[in-house]
């Protein structure tokens, strides 16, 4: 039997199942009959020859130059390089690959340490797959609670942390400390003069111990909700309507302060409240608008009554006044005089009297 190997390619040779030897380029022949066997393969990439296991191939000095061999201990991933080149993640414990043409190399990551090192760089983690490990971002005004097995064991301040999950089940919690607001709309209240009214509240607050809230409160915004609907029952609940249609601001101040005393129990810190709307029933709003009507129009009647006293004293001190002075009576006099002409087209005039004697006698005798 005539076997031909080429260059790049390495020849496996067996007798009766049994390796005997590897052979390199060349023609080589080996009598079929007498039960050799010869299996040609590449020698580029893993060793893919598997009828005779790798330690009884790694006793033959050619093959074991040829090749090189890694195995990947438990609590380690490999990537594999080759000529220098990253190319892929290690799937298996153990490789065997020709080193004759291209050179391959095995970088080894321990997960030992929970909390990945900078080590791993963003090229590595592109061939690592995401089971093996938990990304936790936690961005500027935002606070990480870092679990391991679910018990708390440190706060993350802003960045990006990854860790292994091979010695730990690694979880986060990530909990906003920006200002945020909380809006209570349509809250129904039972005034003091028992009038049922709705009301609109907003208030802003903010996280002050994101660990406080992660081991003591479920569901913080719920809590927040109903603790502010009580603030505002119990503090509008003491005033009648026209109470707290008149004093909106100082209730509000009053609410305000009630929930300070609440913060430390909800580990936040409220930054303000106060009451946005007060929504009355329809019927109430009817009264009401009848009622400032009624008020409006009284206090139209009083300022023309007053204006009325005015001009009838102005009269009065004007009439003492010509009274009094002749003088200033005939000014007066002249002054009608002065707006009669003016609403005259043509006055004639006849006689040996004046013009003004005339006049003043048509005047006199039109009163």
């Amino acid at each position: 039997m005539r076997t031909i190997i080429k260059d790049n390619e390495i020849g496996f040779v067996t007798k009766n199942g049994k390796f005997e030897k590897i052979v390199k380029a060349g023609t080589y022949h080996f009598a079929a009959m007498l039960g050799y066997k010869v299996v040609i393969e590449e020698m580029k990439g893993e060793v893919s020859y598997n009828e005779t296991p790798v330690q009884i191939l790694e006793k033959n000095e050619e093959f074991k130059n040829a090749t090189v061999h890694f195995n990947i201990p438990d609590g380690y991933l490999g990537l594999i390089y080759v000529n220098g080149v990253l190319k892929a993640f290690a799937v298996k414990d153990e490789y065997v690959f020709w080193n004759e043409f291209d050179k391959y190399e095995m970088k080894l990551i321990s997960m030992d340490n929970t909390e990945m090192g900078n080590d791993v760089t963003k090229q590595m983690l592109s061939m690592i797959p995401m089971k093996y490990y938990t990304t936790v971002i936690v961005r500027e005004g935002q606070e990480g609670l870092l679990y391991y097995n679910n018990t708390l064991v440190k706060k993350l301040a802003a960045g990006e942390y990854r860790f292994w999950n091979y010695k730990n089940n690694v979880t986060a919690e990530v909990i906003d400390l920006k200002q945020t607001e909380l809006n209570i709309v349509g809250q129904e209240i039972l005034t003091k003069d028992k009038i049922g009214i709705r009301m609109n509240l907003s208030c802003v607050y903010r996280i002050v111990d994101a660990e406080g809230v992660a081991k003591n409160i479920n569901n913080l915004a719920n809590q927040l909700y109903s603790f502010t609907q009580l603030v505002i029952r119990e503090m509008t609940g003491n005033y009648k309507l026209d109470e707290i249609l008149e004093m909106k601001e100082q209730i509000s101040k009053e609410i305000f302060a009630k929930m300070k005393e609440g913060e430390k129990a909800l580990f936040v810190e409220f930054v303000s409240a106060g009451i946005k709307d007060i929504i009355l029933p329809g019927e109430i709003k009817d009264i009401m608008n009848t009622v400032l009507v009624a008020e409006k129009s009284a206090q139209a009647n009083v300022i023309a009554r007053r204006e009325e006293v005015a001009s009838t004293r102005s009269l009065l001190n004007t009439a003492k006044l010509m009274d009094e002075n002749k003088t200033l009576y005939k000014l007066k006099e002249l002054e009608y005089l002065e707006k009669i002409c003016e609403q005259v087209g043509e006055i004639s005039v006849g006689g040996n009297a004046g013009m003004m004697e005339e006049l003043t006698k048509i005047f006199a005798m039109g009163r």
